[in-house]
């Protein structure tokens, strides 16, 4: 009976703050599974013998979260050519004795711009075009090969640390040729939304908790969609300014669909069941926000 029982989880430190376990909780009982997800804080300096503590424990993978997704990328036995490109992991299957590291982050968020514009494209069509990135951390990572990946003509990324964002635009220009990669200082994040066909903020700016993300939205045209990719509050002052914008109003997206989109991807290769996205599930998240 014990090979019926799925055991999967969320790494990182710290951890209690994940709304994982609800999301994938929900999926268990909705598809009544056998098995559950768990949390597992993990200290930087335990993560190589918690990696390999998976199999013996009986696990058929992990999340990884703040701030494994990186490290990790050397301590597996197999990584997916895009978890390379993109130079982090968030999902961690265990098979045949080995462990194999994902990224699901760049298909949640692919899926969550086409939930809220559907048909979107980054190459043709109205949403073709500069698009703006603040931030260059994990999350830009992801961000930026989506938008590699699916041709780009032009990526702007600003970061209040501009050797970050160079290193950024040198090394996913290697890997996107097609794109004219570029990297701007903070204090020109404002021009660099002129003529963007999509603004995405990436970092922590504007979350619960944090400072606020100073940001003037004269320069980007009022077709821009507007994405953020916090969830902690819903809508954040950015896209409450984007949504209230006088004149014209943006198409806006925070970071929730992309946080249930790439755990989607992730249930599935642990699970062997690719769940739904329902109403139930977003009122189950939103409820613990």
């Amino acid at each position: 009976m014990e090979s019926t029982y799925t055991l999967a989880g969320v790494m990182g430190w710290p951890v209690r703050h994940s709304r994982s376990p609800v999301i994938h909780g929900h999926w268990i009982r909705e598809h009544g599974l056998k098995g559950d997800y768990v949390l597992l804080p993990v200290q930087p300096s335990h993560l190589h013998e918690a990696l390999r503590g998976l199999q013996a424990l009986g696990f058929a993978g992990c999340n990884l979260t703040i701030p494994h997704k990186v490290a990790a990328l050397s301590m597996v036995d197999r990584v997916d050519p895009l978890a390379a490109r993109i130079g982090a992991i968030n999902t961690l299957v265990v098979k045949d004795g080995q462990l194999l590291g994902f990224n699901t982050d760049a298909e949640g968020y692919v899926q969550s711009l086409r939930e809220a514009q559907p048909g979107w494209r980054a190459d043709t069509g109205p949403h073709a075009g500069p698009v703006a990135v603040l931030g260059a951390g994990g999350a830009a990572r992801a961000v930026l090969a989506v938008l590699g990946e699916q041709g780009a003509p032009e990526i702007r990324i600003c970061n209040r640390s501009l050797d970050k964002a160079q290193a950024l635009a040198a090394e996913f220009g290697a890997h996107y040729r097609g794109t004219r990669w570029l990297a701007l200082p903070w204090d020109q994040r404002d021009a660099a939304l002129e003529g963007c066909s999509q603004l995405v903020n990436t970092t922590s700016l504007g979350m619960t908790g944090q400072d606020a993300l100073t940001l003037r939205l004269d320069a980007l045209p009022r077709t821009a969609l507007v994405c953020d990719v916090i969830y902690t509050p819903l809508e954040t002052p950015l896209l409450a300014a984007a949504r209230t914008r006088p004149g014209g109003q943006h198409v806006t997206v925070n970071g929730l669909g992309m946080l249930l989109y790439q755990a989607r991807a992730a249930f599935q290769h642990w699970f062997g069941v690719l769940p739904e996205v329902t109403p139930a599930l977003r009122r189950a998240v939103e409820a613990t926000l």
